[in-house]
């Protein structure tokens, strides 16, 4: 004879297993340390200059 399962037990793990999985993506994602976000930013920032400076005309494109 098999063993007595109880479903609730057993449906709560399967939801915890599933939420471990959708938060391992996203920290996978969207997971980036505050130094990462500021250097990510200072890179961005300094090419957006750079590519200013390199304008032909005075005038703003945008």
């Amino acid at each position: 004879m098999g063993d007595i399962v109880n479903l609730n037990r057993l449906r709560k793990r399967i939801e915890r297993e599933d939420a471990a999985k959708k938060a391992e993506a996203n920290r996978a994602r969207f997971g980036r340390s505050k130094s990462e976000r500021k250097l990510q930013e200072s890179s961005t920032i300094r090419a957006d200059s750079m590519l200013d400076q390199h304008r032909i005309n005075g005038e703003d494109a945008s």
